[in-house]
This record gives structure tokens, sequence and C-alpha cells, in this order.
């Protein structure tokens, strides 16, 4: 299987926003089931089993194509373009 060019192009990983949570969910009370670290950035969003999906939210709103799970112990990317893992 071949790595998409926006995977393949990234460099390190950005320093977070916070480590804390989803960051929107933070600022309005909200809940999250799993996190995703925006590799363009450093958003620390929520995935799309969370109720707000801000994660996805935040690649259509601002054009960061890739995020990296945030979860402890899981390193797998996403991109939102290509809809690939690596």
């Amino acid at each position: 299987m071949s790595v998409c060019q926006d995977i393949a192009a990234l460099g390190p990983d950005p320093e977070p926003h916070t480590r804390e949570g989803c960051e929107d969910c933070l600022a309005v009370g909200g809940t999250w089931v799993h996190l995703r670290l925006c590799l363009a950035c450093g958003h620390v969003g929520c995935c799309d089993s969370s109720p707000a999906k801000h994660a996805s939210k935040h690649a259509a709103e601002t054009g960061h194509p890739v995020i990296r799970s945030f979860e402890p112990g899981e390193s797998w990317r996403w991109c939102f373009v290509h809809e690939t893992a690596a």
C-alpha cells in the first residue's frame, strides 16, 4: 500500500494546543470519545464517534488534511483528502 502525498510530506508532529482533551469540547463543556491531533497546526479535536466530531470539522474548515490519533499508545495517521491511513 502506498502512502498518500499529504502523509508522506509530513515533518515532525506539531506541539498540541492542549493535552487536556478536545479543545473545542473543553471550551463549551462537551464530551468526547477519542482524540485526534491535527498535524498541520496542533489542534486537538474529538473523533467522529464523538458527538461534535471536532477533528473532522477542523479539517473541513481549515483545509488541514492529516490527523493522527492522540490516544496513548496509538500513532496511526489519517488523510481526509485521500481517505487513507498510515
